[in-house]
């Protein structure tokens, strides 16, 4: 049942490989920023559709001095043309009535008995092209875009009401160990569970919808039946904790029961090295390994690229940056260390055992090492969290 434990990034396109598309959905634009768009926006038409004013002032045509014969006012079409030395009131925004070839400010004319005197500015000056945001059919926004709300304005620009978005997948999350307790100080062997509180934020950052909750008993009976219940109303189901091949760790024998694929078992990388990504046709399980730090990695690893693919949205890497000190990694095995960028270099923050939630917590994201490590100012990956 199991497979070769990929490279950190291996892994990380195996998993936005595996998915499914979420359906596409039209949603008004009120409710589209933070959705990704599921077909590219190209402009309807152009925009402005019709040359306009920038300026409050006098819209005239040819040399002066110009005779006012009437005043144009934004929201209405011009209803007259201008012959050379005539000249319109015109209001910012105001579509330039044809004959005009320019616009003089208000603060540059004077105008008594119906006559306007100023210098003649420029052909062109102070008129707003039509066009000139967008020509129509221009690519304005790529399918698989993270909708923000300046983007979201564009479109109502261009006339439009609603937007196709990709639905949010809904998730369900299960946390394992008879050792886990929800609430107050834990006892002698006890842990309180760090992972559970995170995951809604977690899921809604990915772009899901995250339900509540559920924590289940350590007996291979009840990973199966919460699994099966989980599937049944969720495309994601997120576990904590079972990964592994401890007496209690029974995850990999209830996927296999329930006729699951496994697309990832375990990672080569440390910390987070137990996770797993199984597949039970269009639906998908993501396993985090029980350790707090181990489970961010993993939602890092497998659980960013896996609603990146969800979603139609690219798989994004590390960007660049230099190590401020040497770090070691394992000979064969790929290192995230958690830490900040100061000046472009990395420094790691303390605290970094895969149990630990403190080191993380003082950091803003992780520094990506290959096998064996690097020295001081050399290169290493960065994935910023947040």
């Amino acid at each position: 049942m199991s497979v070769e434990a990929p490279r950190w990034a291996a892994a990380r396109l195996l998993a936005h490989q595996a998915t499914a598309l979420e359906s596409a959905q039209a949603r008004p634009l009120s409710e589209s920023v933070g959705r990704v768009l599921a077909k590219a926006l190209v402009a309807p038409y152009a925009l402005p559709r019709d040359a306009t004013s920038a300026m409050d002032g006098w819209a005239v045509a040819g040399a002066g001095p110009w005779h006012v014969i009437g005043q144009v006012l934004a929201g209405s079409a011009p209803e007259v043309v201008l012959s050379p030395g005539q000249a319109v009131v015109i209001a910012t925004g105001a579509v330039i009535p044809d004959g005009a070839d320019t616009v003089v400010r208000s603060e540059d004319g004077t105008s008594s008995g119906g006559l306007l005197r100023a210098a003649v500015p420029e052909p062109g000056r102070h008129i707003r092209p039509a066009g000139e945001e967008c020509a129509a059919g221009e690519l304005l926004i790529p399918a698989g875009t993270v909708l923000t709300p300046v983007q979201v304005g564009l479109c109502a620009a261009l006339g439009l009401d609603e937007l196709l978005v990709r639905g949010r997948p809904v998730v369900r999350a299960l946390v394992f160990g008879d050792e886990v307790r929800q609430h107050g100080t834990p006892g002698i062997g006890e842990v309180r569970d760090a992972i559970g509180p995170q995951l809604p934020s977690w899921v809604t950052s990915f772009g899901g919808r995250a339900g509540e909750v559920a924590y289940v008993p350590d007996t291979l009976e009840d990973h199966i039946g919460a699994i099966e219940q989980a599937l049944t109303s969720a495309r994601v189901v997120i576990t904590s904790g079972g990964t592994a091949a401890g007496p209690r760790d029974h995850l990999h024998q209830a996927i296999e029961a329930l006729g699951g694929r496994l697309v990832v078992d375990s990672v080569a990388v440390r910390p987070g090295h137990p996770m797993l990504l199984a597949e039970f046709h269009d639906r998908y399980l993501l396993g985090l390994p029980g350790n707090p730090q181990s489970a961010v990695v993993a939602l890092l690893t497998l659980g960013d690229p896996l609603f990146r693919g969800m979603t139609g949205q690219e798989l994004d890497g590390p960007t660049s940056a230099t190590s401020g000190v040497a770090l070691p990694a394992p000979a064969t095995e790929d290192r995230l260390v958690a830490g900040n960028l100061i000046d472009g270099a990395f420094w790691p923050a303390a605290q970094l055992g895969s149990a630990m939630l403190r080191g993380l917590a003082e950091s803003s994201g992780f520094a990506v090492l290959p096998p064996g490590g690097v020295a001081t100012g050399e290169a290493v990956g960065w994935l910023s969290v947040g």
